[in-house]
């Protein structure tokens, strides 16, 4: 069966999102090998077709000419018996080799990861692997390393460069810099840049999974996906200095706040000039689940990517998005009494955009809460925490389903004595993406099981507050 007829003859499941990007069945996990050619947008991504669960990874394949709209192709890579992939076709990316799209993934096998080659004489259609895979056979002798696999690669003045993920022993997270003239010979120089596991203000784990390196206004950034012993943590960015051959960090921050729901970013650069960027929202229900439902793994929404005043670097999402909206909403301002919680009669659904600005106290909590059940026995909020002053998305009743993940996720949020709380929220079924006064980014996954737990509703906690505007859309399919 197709791709597309494998889509449409999946059951319509209250847990499937309609408007993020979700491979037609099996598993979805990091987004690999983005790139503009002509007027489409290639999205490959790490992919099991046979099942809802790690294993057997293949490189999916979708196109989009508006990055809201996919269409499936064909699997890209496929693990091949007895070659360097034979357990796995792992992450990667698509350059353009003088004309010749060209894609460096990391091969799996029981030699361990390694940098392997294919490329494209059809358009980016069917992909051809280099018959001498590997392109680099070992990692450097002389480091101990914990892992080595993902990669970014560039062009510069005098030839390509590549950083590859990995993890100094006792030391952190590394991503190693090799240069090569034609993609196929590698040089290893050294690292470009070194984690400090004894780092305080943001640490950032023992290994860099999917790094991704670009300029970004004044800057260079590099982005890392955390991982220590086997666990995935979150998705770091880095802002700072680019010398050509060393990376030094100036400001580091967490891209998304959800925790490892946002996880493994990848980026690029589109016709407009703007770094758009991609990560897997991950399941954070069962396994059972999973397999049972037959997919797994959500792709965000994409987002641009920008660098703050103080160099944190935030990710927006995209303006294109307002594109999506249907039957529109404007709610009158209202005052919130303290622990009141107001119903938005004329807001619901599983699958919004809201647009919310509320006036915060000193020292109470005021938001929003959604996918809220009648009898209020299924509820998510989302509200600010003037006291503590953080952004805190509570799943602590999002699910009457104990199998599922409760944890709150929260995000250092500090407002002006003046300033007002800016909620920019796109529900989607399970997935739940929060952006706040242009400064941060948190993204979740919640599994509602009643059939009404579609309501929206306001609440301020310990002290006054207001709703000063709220607008709502429902949001179409995508598919």
């Amino acid at each position: 069966m197709s791709s597309n007829g494998q889509r449409a003859a999946q059951p319509d499941d209250p847990q499937r999102p309609l408007y993020h990007f979700t491979a037609p069945e099996g598993w979805l996990n990091d987004p690999n090998g983005l790139i503009q050619w002509g007027e489409q947008t290639h999205l490959f991504y790490q992919h099991n077709p046979h099942g809802a669960f790690h294993g057997t990874i293949h490189w999916g394949h979708a196109i989009s000419e508006d990055l809201l709209h996919w269409r499936d192709l064909p699997i890209a890579l496929t693990p091949e018996p007895a070659s360097p992939d034979a357990d796995g076709c792992w992450s990667g990316v698509t350059v353009d080799d003088n004309g010749v799209p060209t894609i460096i993934y990391s091969g799996n096998s029981p030699r361990g990861q390694r940098a392997c080659l294919a490329t494209s004489t059809d358009g980016l259609q069917t992909w051809q692997k280099f018959p001498g895979n590997p392109v680099i056979a070992d990692p450097p002798p002389h480091l101990d390393l914990i892992e080595y696999r993902d990669h970014c690669v560039w062009r510069e003045a005098n030839g390509w460069r590549m950083i590859m993920g990995s993890g100094l022993r006792n030391v952190g997270g590394c991503a190693l810099l090799y240069r090569s003239h034609d993609l196929r010979h590698w040089e290893y120089l050294h690292p470009l840049c070194v984690g400090d596991l004894a780092q305080t203000s943001l640490w950032t784990g023992s290994m860099w999974e999917c790094p991704d390196f670009f300029a970004l206004g004044e800057r260079h950034v590099l982005t890392v996906a955390v991982w220590d012993r086997n666990r995935l943590y979150y998705s770091a960015a880095m802002s700072g200095y680019y010398d050509g051959a060393s990376f030094v960090p100036q400001q580091r921050n967490k891209l998304d706040h959800g925790g490892n729901t946002f996880y493994a970013p990848q980026s690029f650069r589109d016709q407009q000039g703007r770094r758009i960027v991609f990560g897997w929202l991950q399941e954070s229900c069962s396994a059972t689940a999973q397999r049972e439902r037959g997919w797994s793994g959500v792709m965000s929404l994409p987002r641009e990517l920008r660098l703050l005043a103080d160099g944190r670097v935030y990710a927006a999402p995209i303006a294109e998005l307002s594109t999506l909206r249907q039957q529109h909403q404007r709610l009158a301002a209202r005052e919130l009494a303290a622990d009141e919680i107001v119903v938005l009669d004329d807001v619901r659904g599983d699958a919004l955009e809201l647009i919310a600005e509320l006036q915060t106290s000193s020292n109470g909590s005021i938001g929003l809460i959604v996918r809220r059940a009648a009898d209020a026995s299924e509820a998510t909020r989302i509200y600010y925490d003037a006291q503590t002053q953080q952004l805190v998305l509570d799943r602590s009743d999002s699910s009457l389903d104990d199998s599922n993940e409760r944890t709150a996720h929260s995000a250092p949020l500090a407002l002006g004595s003046n300033e007002t709380l800016h909620l920019h929220i796109f529900l989607d079924r399970s997935v739940i993406e929060v952006f706040a006064n242009e400064q941060v980014a948190l993204s979740s996954r919640i599994y509602p099981t009643r059939a009404d737990s579609l309501g929206v509703a306001a609440f301020a906690e310990q002290q006054n507050g207001a709703l000063i505007r709220l607008d709502a859309w429902n949001i179409a399919a995508i598919w």
